[in-house]
Parts: C-alpha cells; structure tokens; sequence
C-alpha cells in the first residue's frame, strides 16, 4: 500500500513523478518546435526583436505618434540599421577575408616547421577550408532542409519575422488584456506577471547585450588597428556577432584575433594583441556586464554554457543565439514564481497574517 511508505520515499516518488512528467512535456515541446520552425522561429525571432526595439517605439507612441505608423516606422528603421549594418560587416569580411586567410595559413606552416605533423594537418585545413564548408553544408542543407532552398526559406523567415516584429510593437498594449483574458480567472494575475518578468528578462538580455558587443567590438578594432594587425575591420565584425554566443562566442572571436596577429606580426605583437582580448573580457565581465545588464537575470557561467550546448544539439547556430535569452526568460518566470510562493499566505516565510494571534492589528488599534 502507498500509505505504508515512509513519508521520504513517498515525497521521492512525487517529485520522480514531476520530474518525468515536466520532461516529457519539454522533449514534446521540443519536438514539436523542431517540426514546425519555419513558423516557431520567426515567433521567436520577432520576440527578440520586439524586445530589443520596444523602448524605440514607447518613445515614438509617447510623442503622439499613431502606434501603426509608429511600428511602421521601427520597422523601415531597423531594416535600415540591419542592412547597412550587414552590408559593412559583408564589405569588411570580403576585403579583409583574403588576409585572415593567408594569415591563417601562415599560422599552420609556421606550426607546421615546429611542430611537424600537427602543424601540417593545420595546414592541409587552412588549404582546403572552402570544400570543406562546402561539403557540410551541403551535408547539412540536406540534411535539415529536405530540398528546399536554404536561401528562400532563410528569406521567407525573415519576412515573416518581421511583419511579426510590426504586429507585436502595434499591438503590445493589447498583450496583458489578451493573456488575462486566457488565463483562468483565478491565476490571471500570476500569468500576467510572469510574462512581464520574461520579457523583461529577454529586453534586459537583448539591449544589454547589444550595447555590450558593440563596445566590445570596437574596443578591439581599435587595439588591432593600433597593433597594425591586418583583419581588422572584419575581426571587429566576428567579435560583435560572437558577443551574442556568451563566453563562447568571444573565445573563438579573440582566440581568432590573436592566431592573425600571430601569423602575420610576430610573437610579440600577438601577445599584445592577447593582452587587449583580455582587458576588453575584463572590461566587460567586471564593468560593462554589472552596469549594462543589472536588471537582466544573471545565470550561472555553467548553466550558460549548458543552454548554449544544449541550443546547439537542437538548432545548431540558431539554437545556440535563441537559448540564452530563453532560458533568461525561463529564470525570470521561476524567479516571479518563487517570490510568489514566498510572499503567500500559506507559505511559511510570509507574514503573519491580519486575522493571527501574532499580527500587530491596524494602526490604532489596542494591540498597537
């Protein structure tokens, strides 16, 4: 009988039973957002930039202008700063491309006469980099795509993303009435702060860490420019769209930067070039991190790096962009919910309550 276990066991058992259960809803999930994401990724794209664009359009609604025109304008201004902003990184990489290259693969010969085989396979990589990537992506294309042209489906889901992006921003003040209306009557209040507390978490995640990758990135063009390292317009590029992937993202960026520098100037200018990656990571987890993102939920380095793995197995590159803002959104719900099971009447942290031997009464009153 389930009565006749010890007290222990029964509540390991319950918790074994939630666990399970909350597993198998999540693979679900997964699964079911593997299959369909062409639609879910521009939901979740368009979330993102919602997030990141939102102040921009408050200001705009809050100087009178009609919130459709409003997000129009967002709109036109955001494809403005993404494709210029893509058309200069593009430029950069294709002008500096062939230098990073050659750099590289002075990199691999000189491993190559210290270091023998090693450095030979190196090279043999750097020879051969573009069929390579030509044969995993194919690889990869098929796999994924099934046949349908990576570039229509990569354009279609922008679009979509953005139109998604222009409904979002004119209709955000409809979002609370629409989820209360959805919610239970008795748990409206909860969903209601729980999607606040997500979607502050991704905007703080989104603002904090764009400004972030920015200063980042031209801290570092500018230290590799003052070292004459070549490359570095197009390393500065690699280091703002790392800075999106934490920790991960600006190791491969930095140790990029200071493999170039060590091809092409010298051991001594690529420990200086070592030396700025260092100071702009400590400018950033020291300075720039507590200062820029102190209202976004701060996780843990190793569970950082767990969501970006995990992201990885599921969606590749994208999965790795999409899981830390998720998972900031994810902690900020179990954050509210946690606060709220604290703050509750029933809960023992909570307050006496106004109608307890122990409650001080209401001003005046004789217990006071």
């Amino acid at each position: 009988m389930p009565s006749s276990l010890p007290a222990p066991v029964r509540r390991l058992a319950a918790w074994c039973a939630v666990i399970l259960l909350v597993s198998g809803v999540v693979y679900v999930g997964i699964r079911l957002c593997a299959e369909l994401r062409t639609a879910v990724v521009p939901v979740l794209l368009a979330l993102l930039g919602t997030a990141l664009l939102g102040p921009f359009h408050r200001r705009l609604v809050k100087a009178r202008v009609p919130r459709s025109m409003a997000a129009g304008v967002t709109c036109v201004a955001v494809v403005a700063v993404v494709g210029g902003a893509v058309y200069i990184v593009v430029a950069a990489l294709i002008d500096t491309g062939d230098q990073i290259v050659a750099s590289l693969r002075d990199a691999a010969q000189d491993l190559a006469r210290h270091f023998g085989a090693a450095g030979t396979s190196l090279d043999d990589l750097a020879s051969n980099a573009r069929e390579l990537l030509s044969k995993f992506g194919g690889t990869a294309a098929s796999g994924v795509i099934s046949g349908v042209s990576v570039v229509g489906e990569t354009i279609a889901m922008a679009v979509l993303a953005l139109l998604l992006v222009f409904f979002f921003l004119r209709d955000s003040h409809r979002v609370v009435a629409t989820l209360r209306t959805l919610a239970p009557h008795d748990s409206a209040d909860t969903v209601e702060a729980m999607a606040r507390r997500a979607f502050q978490s991704v905007e703080g995640f989104m603002r904090g860490t764009t400004v972030i990758a920015f200063i980042d990135a031209v801290c570092i063009t500018v230290g590799l420019l003052v070292l004459d390292v070549p490359g570095a317009a197009g390393l500065g590029a690699l280091v703002f769209v790392g800075a999106y992937i934490p920790y991960l993202g600006a190791f491969i960026s930095g140790a990029v930067a200071v493999l170039v520098a060590l091809a092409d100037r010298g051991f001594v200018i690529a420990l200086w070039a070592l030396g700025v990656v260092l100071a702009v990571q400590v400018l950033e987890g020291h300075v720039l991190q507590p200062m820029i993102q102190s209202r976004t939920v701060q996780m843990h380095p190793a569970a950082v790096m767990l969501t970006i793995t995990a992201g990885a197995s599921v969606a590749g590159i994208l999965g790795m962009l999409l899981a830390v803002p998720l998972t900031a959104a994810a902690f900020g719900v179990a954050y509210e919910l946690r606060e709220r099971y604290a703050a509750s009447p029933g809960s023992p942290d909570s307050p006496a309550s106004p109608g307890s031997p122990d409650s001080p009464g209401p001003p005046g009153s004789p217990g006071s």
